[in-house]
């Protein structure tokens, strides 16, 4: 587990613990079997002049629960792509403990607008009912793929407010690297 689970209390630790769990498993099978279904359309396509029907529709769909909470998982482990040249320039201390902070909020902030548009558009397909917008040809719900970019944001806003909280608590002493001068004294 990361530092996120370790340095949460039990009570919450322990819910997060299983959803996270739930996630890597779904995306390690979520892989798997995008793997498993290319290759097999690939054998009956180019061995048997054959064609798997409508194999693209029900593989997007696990495919976008599979990207989104493969990208919640990184936003857990603080994993994304993070081009912080600020960060290196301001180096350590109370400055930088700023900066984090405004960070955070910025994440925060962005991640909950998206998480309401993303909501809005849920709640306008659940509201079409029973005249959802379906699929081609297995007449999958829109919903599905929509439900998934939702929770894949709401998962990353909430993983960054943790942290936000955690960053918080530390201080902006948990920022300053004692010098060779200082530790000698």
């Amino acid at each position: 587990m990361t530092e996120l689970v370790e340095r949460l209390p039990e009570s919450a630790a322990k819910p997060l613990r299983a959803i996270l769990k739930f996630m890597r498993l779904f995306v390690a099978a979520g892989g798997l079997l995008m793997a498993v279904t290319f290759f097999v359309v690939v054998i009956i396509r180019y061995g048997f002049a054959g064609n798997l029907f409508a194999y693209e529709e029900w593989l997007l769909a696990i495919s976008f629960w599979t990207f989104f909470f493969g990208a919640a998982l990184a936003g857990e482990r603080k994993s994304h792509i993070n081009a912080d040249i600020l960060g290196v320039v301001l180096g350590d201390g109370k400055l930088a403990w700023w900066r984090g902070s405004v960070v955070y909020l910025i994440e925060i902030v962005i991640g909950a607008y998206i998480v309401y548009w993303c909501y809005l558009a849920v709640e306008s397909e659940i509201l079409a009912y029973p005249l959802w917008e379906r699929t081609t040809a297995l007449k999958i719900p829109a919903i599905f793929p929509r439900a998934a970019i939702m929770t894949g944001f709401a998962l990353m806003t909430i993983f960054n407010g943790i942290y936000f909280v955690l960053h918080l608590i530390d201080g902006p002493s948990a920022y300053h690297t004692p010098h060779p001068e200082e530790e000698d004294a």
